[in-house]
């Protein structure tokens, strides 16, 4: 599911065995009033945690949220960006659903040429909650780390799926 347009990979950067074009990735977990940021190595081995982004301008314009992404993909040399996709547990969309949606347009105008893709991210912060409660942390005072965990959980997932298709 691409929500920005961009054509076949191609190049001497694709590894044939596993469809994968190297490069850094952004993976998002984005709520109303956070947004988890994870980042994967070029190479597409691990994801890690790097911030949670406080939701400022929020829906439908997205500005200071959209103008620290677009820092962290510059600092990080990301090649593309990971959104989660919020759907109920039948697959249906729900506001949180057109949330995503709207900061992936917002995401998609101001960064024309950056691929920005969707991955189900059904039960991710549920998964990164009780992974962080299993380690010890107190996660209701850790809001901001679930968030990141649950970026981790959902860019971790698009990466396995990219190696699977290889």
């Amino acid at each position: 599911m691409s929500a920005a347009g961009h054509g076949a990979v191609g190049g001497s950067d694709v590894t044939p065995a596993a469809g994968w074009t190297r490069g850094r990735r952004v993976g998002l977990d984005v709520g109303t009033a956070r947004i988890g940021v994870a980042s994967c190595d070029p190479d597409g081995i691990l994801a890690t945690p790097v911030e949670t982004i406080r939701v400022v301008d929020g829906d439908p314009g997205w500005g200071a949220e959209i103008r620290r992404l677009s820092d962290l993909v510059e600092e990080y040399d990301a090649v593309g960006v990971v959104v989660g996709l919020p759907t109920s547990l039948k697959g249906r969309e729900t506001a949180s659903t057109a949330m995503a949606r709207s900061f992936v347009a917002a995401l998609s105008t101001s960064s024309p040429g950056l691929p920005v893709e969707f991955v189900d991210e059904r039960l991710t912060t549920v998964t990164a909650g009780a992974a962080l409660h299993g380690a010890g942390r107190n996660t209701r005072k850790q809001r901001g780390v679930i968030d990141q965990a649950a970026a981790v959980v959902l860019l971790q997932a698009w990466i396995e799926s990219r190696r699977a298709r290889g």
